[in-house]
């Protein structure tokens, strides 16, 4: 039996299908002996219910790395449209960790970690186990605790671009 090649892909190729993939926008926040650090991040994802536990990746070359590993804890903000502005300052580098923070209201729930205020969700997580895989470490967090928001409304990036996803209208679910 013939063994089948693999097929390389090339980096430009799988970040291109990668910006096809829509992704919750999120600030991901930590405190700690290490300091206070946030950044932002789409690479974020349910792992199981039981116990409750989600994974974030974050690249081992970011400044905010070493805090979160150091920490321990960290919490995940899901943004909303109106967060868009909140998020490119989060994204951006050389901007000081005192000028992200001033642009919202920021609470603490369990762990110390940040809570964005007015976030869609804010999982409050310790860090289980830290996984390193190419250029990024896989985070896997127990949620320690849940701050729901008033309104649902999410803020995709698809495509290298920020998308509302606005709540669905009543009506046109209930049309008779």
């Amino acid at each position: 039996m013939k063994q089948a090649m693999t097929p390389t892909v090339e980096r430009d190729e799988f970040r291109e299908a990668m910006s096809r993939l829509g992704a919750a926008v999120n600030i991901i926040t930590t405190d700690g002996a290490a300091g206070l650090h946030g950044l932002t991040a789409s690479a974020v994802c349910s792992v199981t219910d039981d116990p409750p536990t989600l994974l974030v990746c974050v690249n081992r070359a970011s400044n905010v790395h070493a805090a979160l590993s150091q920490n321990g804890v960290l919490c995940v903000n899901v943004l909303a449209s109106r967060h868009q502005e909140l998020s490119t300052l989060f994204g951006r580098g050389g901007i000081p960790v005192e000028q992200r923070f001033a642009g919202a209201e920021w609470r603490v729930l369990t762990t110390g970690a940040p809570s964005l205020a007015d976030a869609v969700v804010s999982l409050d997580c310790a860090i289980a186990q830290t996984t390193e895989i190419g250029t990024h470490s896989v985070f896997f967090c127990r949620v320690r605790a849940i701050a729901l928001g008033a309104q649902p409304e999410g803020l995709i990036y698809f495509n290298r671009s920020y998308h509302d996803l606005a709540p669905a209208q009543r009506d046109l679910c209930h049309q008779d």
